[in-house]
């Protein structure tokens, strides 16, 4: 049995394994070895290559910005999250491997490859980024095998389990069925089962919930310096009414509950701009570089702080896992998270050119998808050649090219879909 000193409690079914293995180094925690799993996994590596929300080589007005990508986005979540949940008493190299694995199976393209993907895998179980990363996990990322196959990474109950965002299967959400929302595949739901076993519910983990407001609390500080850096946002204009509404109507109904006031909205991005580290203006000098940088720090501190105190308020104090307690983020906290969000999506993914560059993303998903149907097993790496071959039916089959397609980076999805069609 691997340990989990010095960062108990954990109990021993927290730290069991799919597929039994002996440590190779003793004194190790269990949570220490899924941390190393993850960070040394190509599917982690990958991530470089995926897209956050500026695309890498958009003209920044900062000379040294380079925009943020899925993997930089996952380090700085995972450090994030860390900090956050050792404050809490979880087990740092739990939640840290979690944060590192949450956006495994994010697709080329981001959640637009996703929809185009979902489109394509509607009659085998549909596609949701965060379904595939746990069966990237458990399945597809090459690390341990047994005689019934591959295993994955083979992380531990609870790694698993903090790295699921959504624990039921497609059209079970807790609130709402209709929810494009979903975290497991049902070819995949032994080993899930085996992850939830004892699990209230639908109900996710502590460390879940720190990781997911890790996340929040990443993209959307990170997003927009990334808008910022790139001058798509002058941050004078969130002081005029007509930009402000603008705003507040990109946050309803997607980053809010719906329904929410406008005046909350307003209340919310009031407080920030009332904060002396605030970046009112920015124009690219190391001086305003200096300013905003302190600035994304303040944000973090802010979200974070606010978190743990509210969570200590409904709990007390000790160590703070698995199912003995939620994560409270007051609401006001929220609201300022998801005008940030706003931000982002009002003057990056609103943007003309980025509805053209979707545009074209999608002919790629959807040729691609057709492609590879049409020649396969043809165009498939040899590991996706192997379990299409061996795949007993056509679902089956078209999940192999699904599991293909959702690996691939940016540039190897445009460039195998030039080599499949001959369109450059």
């Amino acid at each position: 049995m691997e340990g989990t000193a010095p960062h108990a409690p954990y109990d021993p079914a927290s730290v069991d394994r799919w597929a039994p293995e002996p440590d190779k180094r003793p004194g190790r925690t269990a949570f220490q070895r899924d941390r190393a799993r993850v960070l040394h996994s190509a599917a982690l590596r990958r991530l470089a290559g995926k897209t956050q929300v500026v695309t890498p080589g958009t003209r920044s007005l900062a000379w040294d910005a380079s925009p943020r990508t899925r993997l930089t986005h996952s380090l700085e979540c995972a450090q994030v999250g860390r900090e956050l949940g050792a404050a809490l008493g979880c087990d740092p190299d739990l939640v840290e491997a979690a944060c590192l694995s949450h956006d495994l199976g994010h697709p080329p393209f981001g959640h637009n490859g996703e929809q185009a993907l979902n489109e394509f895998a509607d009659d085998c179980g549909g596609f949701e980024g965060n379904a595939q990363s746990l069966r990237l996990l458990t399945r597809l990322e090459p690390k341990r095998f047994t005689p019934g196959g591959s295993v994955g990474l083979n992380l531990t109950r609870a790694a698993l389990d903090a790295a699921t965002k959504y624990p039921w299967p497609r059209g079970a959400h807790p609130a709402d069925p209709a929810s494009s929302k979903f975290g497991v595949y049902d070819d995949d739901r032994p080993v899930f089962d085996w992850v939830r076993e004892g699990a209230p519910g639908t109900r996710t983990c502590f460390e879940a919930q720190v990781m997911d407001w890790a996340d929040d609390v990443a993209y959307s500080v990170h997003d927009v310096e990334d808008a910022l850096h790139a001058g798509h946002v002058d941050p004078g204009c969130l002081h005029a009414e007509p930009e402000r509404r603008a705003v507040f109507e990109a946050a309803a109904g997607r980053y809010v509950p719906a329904g929410t006031d406008p005046a909350e909205l307003a209340a919310a991005l009031d407080r920030l701009q009332a904060q002396e580290w605030w970046p009112h203006r920015y124009d690219g000098t190391a001086a305003a570089q200096a300013r905003l940088k302190d600035a994304t720090s303040q944000l973090i501190g802010r979200f974070c702080l606010a978190a743990e105190a509210a969570t200590r308020a409904a709990h007390g104090g000790g160590r703070l896992t698995r199912y003995a307690a939620e994560l409270v983020v007051p609401r006001e906290v929220r609201m300022e998270c998801a005008v940030l969000k706003a931000v982002a999506h009002r003057y990056v993914m609103q943007r003309a050119e980025q509805e053209l560059l979707r545009a074209e993303q999608r002919v790629v998903v959807a040729g691609l998808a057709r492609a590879l149907t049409d020649r396969a097993p043809d165009g498939l790496d040899p590991q996706f050649r192997a379990l299409f071959d061996e795949a007993p039916d056509d679902h089956t089959r078209k999940r192999v090219i699904v599991d293909q397609i959702a690996c691939l980076t940016d540039a190897s999805a445009r460039s195998l879909h030039a080599r499949l069609t001959g369109h450059m």
